[in-house]
């Protein structure tokens, strides 16, 4: 039986709920390039590189790009936005957990928001590792949410946590957050870390916007309880958006793509 894989039901919809642009990620691409001190003859691999948001600027600038992604829906989006599979990208639908590639592989190895999602973090870790060069960099990046989005999908979150029960997937998924450390990991392998806010800026939704990315569930703790209780709770926070906030209000506040640099001393 094939595994259920949530980000084949929301690829088709994945970049319009997220609130990293095409053009803040050009800003980003600038950034990782300098860091990097790119050349030319740079590679690039992004293990969990669905649609491609954070890696299309690189491959559009000729760059030797290789992402990995669980779900084929999502790499799917990622071809139809440069019609095809250029040259210099290479696309592969496999598992990150385990990288299907030699030692000593690519010079950039990026991660956003992933690492989480992997069975077993450290194994992974030790992947990215061995595939990495040895003077290569690896970035561990975060889109940070906007705070009132934050607060907003908090409100959300609490109506859920009352029909949840237990809760049990969520407390574990938490526990896995809570447990990863991944300056740790790379420090103990004798690499330096520094962090970087690539870029900042700001983000602006209405509430009915922010209602109907829910209401699409396109993001990965909608899918953590049944169609009952989703909708349940959908209801009610609905209810709740007209009350407390009022459809067309728009929710301003930043967003930050943080890096969590590493490389070997």
């Amino acid at each position: 039986m094939k595994k259920f894989n949530y980000y084949d039901r929301i690829a088709q919809i994945y970049n319009q709920t997220r609130w990293l642009t095409e053009s803040v990620a050009e800003e980003v691409a600038d950034f990782i390039l300098d860091l990097t001190c790119a050349t030319p003859e740079t590679s690039f691999l992004e293990p969990g590189v669905g649609t491609g948001l954070n890696v299309l600027p690189l491959v559009k600038r000729g760059y030797s790009v290789t992402g990995i992604d669980i779900s084929e829906e999502m790499l799917e989006q990622f071809r139809q936005k440069i019609n095809g599979t250029p040259p210099n990208l290479i696309l592969r639908h496999t598992d990150a957990s385990q990288l299907p590639f030699p030692d000593n592989s690519f010079d950039v190895i990026l991660t956003v928001h992933m690492v989480h999602t992997v069975s077993d973090w450290r194994a992974f870790l030790d992947e990215i590792d061995r595939v990495l060069k040895p003077e290569g960099f690896y970035l561990n990046c975060q889109w940070i949410t906007p705070p009132k989005r934050r607060e907003f999908e908090g409100h959300f979150r609490a109506i859920l946590s009352k029909y949840e029960g237990d809760k049990q997937e969520s407390k574990y998924v938490n526990t896995v957050l809570q447990e990863i450390d991944v300056d740790k990991y790379f420090n103990s392998k004798g690499y330096i870390s520094n962090y970087f806010i690539a870029k900042q800026w700001a983000v602006n939704n209405t509430v009915e916007e922010l209602l109907n990315f829910l209401k699409l569930r396109a993001y990965g703790f909608c899918w953590q309880v049944s169609d009952e209780i989703f909708h349940q709770s959908m209801n009610e926070f609905e209810e709740f958006c007209i009350e407390h906030y009022g459809l067309q209000t728009v929710l301003s506040s930043d967003a930050k793509f943080e890096i969590w640099a590493y490389r070997m001393r």
